[in-house]
């Protein structure tokens, strides 16, 4: 059975931060490059970057838990405008296509309702082969962006959102 539970202790974030090098190295490798895999890990994902989005940003993280197993994981933040930022969502490679995708975004848009967000949105690679699924769910793009991010890369995104 998936569950869908929260990172809370240091335990569970360095946790995280492990699923997350190993998630990105699976998915990325063909998108990226592994020096740019590593940065974007080490400043987003790395245990001390978690922490501080959840302490500093208003961050959520949760694991998705299949029988026992972290197979995933996805983090939201509420913005200023009343919607719901979905930062995050990756689940192991072996675990894709059985549409835990999907029930993590109905999860999501449980939490979304409770808090009253207008709207779920999101940035995704251009080149994410993850865009079609989301599409899938209902989000809509909205535009692209070019973010740098520092030590010359960039995040090449689309930016799709899903209104309530």
């Amino acid at each position: 059975m998936l569950e869908f539970k929260k990172v809370v202790t240091p335990e569970e974030i360095r946790e995280t931060s492990d699923l997350a090098r190993e998630i990105w190295n699976q998915h990325f490798i063909c998108i990226l490059s592994q020096d740019q895999i590593d940065y974007m890990v080490d400043k987003f994902q790395s245990p001390e970057a978690i922490s501080a989005q959840i302490d500093e940003e208003g961050y959520q993280y949760y694991n998705f838990v299949l029988d026992g197993e972290k197979i995933g994981y996805f983090a939201i933040c509420e913005k200023p405008d009343n919607t719901l930022f979905l930062s995050k969502l990756y689940i192991k490679k072996a675990f894709r296509g059985n549409g835990y995708a999907r029930q993590a975004f109905e999860f999501i848009k449980d939490i979304a309702r409770k808090n009253g967000n207008t709207m779920i949105w999101l940035t995704v690679n251009i080149h994410n082969n993850a865009v079609p699924i989301y599409e899938k769910m209902g989000m809509k793009r909205i535009r692209s962006e070019i973010t740098e991010i520092g030590h010359g890369y960039v995040m090449d995104d689309h930016i799709y959102g899903f209104e309530l």
